[in-house]
């Protein structure tokens, strides 16, 4: 006789990853499923720090805010259907001075034509420096503000599947995402802010950028104020960007960006 393929078992897909832009993609035709290893808004900027003239302190550039976030979370979809999405890009930083205003970063989105809007992960706020000048006052430091999540997608929380490895796990298995946790998702984080030092000529470092993913991706760090000093360094995956110093040897330093929001995914057939 001659043998004939009449079932063949639907193995997970490898893992994609999207870090910009905009598109579509469509489900497999036997899978049921969604993996959304990683989602996450982008981060946002960080401003740079302020120096004054005799005006009874300095500035540091507060940090920019990150992204709200999704960690290994499973979504019905149906096969066949087509996917968009669109990825949050980061927030800009800015130069050191008065009246600055970092950007914020951009929204993440994945929706289906049949599945409707799955996710849609806003990006943290940019920090800023306003109202101060020269000889005074103050300029008053607002670090970035939080992203916030919306879920609007079915969540599986329960069944099982056939693994790349050919094995079948159940789906609280999935736990390699940046939280570490199945099923985890949830708004961004505030940065830190350093505010103001006291006394003419003081010296002050730039704040950190807020961490995302729940704490697992740290924000970039804030400018260093010894000697020459250092810039804030950009945020990473959805993190926010690290704010200047000031009162540096050549006066203060500059903010960073955030970090570009991100999508990785892979398709499953829960049984």
């Amino acid at each position: 006789g001659v043998w004939k393929l009449v079932f063949s078992a639907f193995e997970a897909t490898s893992m994609q990853t999207l870090s910009s832009g905009s598109g579509t993609f469509s489900v497999p035709a036997q899978a049921n499923a969604i993996h959304i290893q990683a989602a996450v808004g982008g981060g946002g900027g960080a401003v740079g720090g302020a120096d004054y003239d005799k005006a009874g302190g300095e500035s540091a550039g507060a940090g920019g805010g990150s992204g709200a976030f999704i960690s290994d979370k499973i979504f019905s979809v149906t096969g066949g259907e087509t996917l968009t999405y669109a990825i949050g890009s980061s927030g800009s930083g800015t130069g050191k001075g008065f009246n600055v205003t970092a950007s914020g970063g951009g929204t993440t989105t994945l929706s289906g034509g049949t599945s409707g809007s799955l996710f849609s992960l806003t990006g943290g706020g940019g920090s800023s420096g306003t109202g101060g000048g020269v000889q005074g006052p103050l300029r008053s430091n607002t670090a970035g503000t939080a992203g916030s999540a919306t879920i609007s997608g079915t969540a599986i929380t329960s069944g099982n599947f056939r693994d790349t490895d050919g094995t079948q796990k159940a789906v609280t298995t999935n736990t390699s995402g940046p939280d570490g946790t199945f099923n985890s998702s949830g708004n961004g984080a505030v940065g830190s802010n350093n505010g103001n030092c006291g006394g003419d000529n003081c010296r002050i470092g730039g704040s950190t950028g807020a961490a995302s993913y729940d704490g697992n991706i740290a924000g970039g760090a804030g400018g260093s104020s010894s000697g020459a000093g250092t810039n804030g360094t950009a945020g990473t995956r959805g993190s926010g960007g690290g704010g200047g110093a000031a009162q540096v040897n050549a006066g203060s330093t500059i903010g960073a960006a955030g970090g570009s929001g991100e999508i990785r995914y892979r398709f499953l057939k829960i049984n």
